[in-house]
């Protein structure tokens, strides 16, 4: 007879899915086959997205047979950010994993990935090098999307899209997830000052049904990479790039204006059909329009803080004198 739990768990493995009906009890063997043994207290989070396949019932037989099943059944399909939010919500541990649930991650790298967690990192990220999907239409869009988030937000990993990663519960109770950031966990987890690592993990060829993913993503995950671009570098000032914006757009209008008038005065021309009359009165209306854009989004920013309590900072330790040693 299985005992109670006593207390929060030390592991949480998180599973999005979505129509996963023929890959999902194999997926749960696998997943219990490599959790069992390693003696750990665990739960399995499986996150079901709205699934229009047969996934809800098939989750519901495992919940009778799986004590260490949570099963997340959402309204409808809200998409891979969404349900993976679902599943830190619901789930308890003080480490958790993350994995997609069509049998290509293998769950006996889990433990590879603890492994490295243990080195003192906060978020360990898995790495397909020998990644098992099409060339053209897979690979070369990834491989230029991994370069340009690695450039932009300045955490150097080989492959952001891969799901296989282990977090520390610190870390993600500070990422609050919207639209496709899903992907961008690493870098929304080194703005809040997290430690990061890259392990090499298997991959395998998908065995049943198709992707889910396709080239109209790319759209997209190029917005939300502006997010996380301004995120890290704005957050907390975001006066610096609107108001930077707007004194450059006035100073262009006011130096335009200047000229304009000097023609006027000294020269006598003609400036009332110029073009430059409509640059400068435009360059100075958007410069004065960025501004406000800057004061709102300060006011925005200290309302988003403040209202929850959030500190702008995050402290990874405090240490303490004991005293023993005295003063000289």
């Amino acid at each position: 007879m299985t005992q109670p739990r006593q207390g929060p768990p030390e592991l949480s493995v998180v599973v999005p899915l979505y129509n996963e009906e023929e890959s999902l009890n194999q997926l749960a063997e696998q997943i219990l086959a490599v959790l069992r043994p390693l003696g750990l207290d665990f739960e399995l989070v499986l996150v079901d997205d709205g699934s229009k396949d047969n996934t809800p019932n098939l989750l519901s037989g495992l919940a009778a047979q799986v004590p260490e099943l949570v099963a997340v059944l959402l309204r409808r399909n809200y998409g891979q950010t969404a349900a993976m939010a679902a599943g830190f919500d619901a789930s308890s541990g003080a480490v958790i994993v993350t994995l997609d649930g069509d049998l290509q991650n293998d769950p006996a790298d889990i433990p590879l990935l603890l492994k490295e967690l243990n080195q003192g990192f906060d978020l360990v990220s898995g790495w397909r090098h020998q990644r098992q999907d099409g060339a053209i239409k897979r690979l070369l869009p990834s491989l230029i999307a991994n370069r340009l988030i690695a450039q932009v937000t300045g955490v150097q990993l080989h492959d952001y899209g891969c799901s296989l990663k282990a977090y520390r519960r610190e870390v993600v109770s500070d990422l609050n997830l919207y639209g496709e950031l899903h992907r961008f966990l690493p870098a929304l987890a080194f703005i809040e000052g997290a430690r990061i690592s890259e392990v090499k993990v298997s991959h395998h060829p998908r065995l049943y049904g198709k992707s889910k993913y396709g080239l109209d993503r790319t759209f997209r995950v190029l917005m939300d990479l502006l997010t996380v671009w301004f995120m890290k570098r704005f957050l907390t000032r975001p006066m610096h790039v609107f108001g930077f914006g707007g004194l450059a757009a006035m100073g262009l209008g006011v130096v335009i204006g200047l000229w304009l008038v000097g023609e006027k005065l000294l020269l006598g021309a003609d400036i009332g059909d110029r073009p430059l009359l409509l640059m400068a009165l435009l360059s100075f209306l958007t410069g004065v329009q960025l501004f406000c854009f800057g004061l709102l989004a300060e006011l925005q920013m200290r309302t988003y803080h403040e209202s929850q309590g959030r500190p702008i900072y995050r402290v990874r330790a405090t240490l303490r004198g004991t005293g023993d040693a005295g003063m000289d």
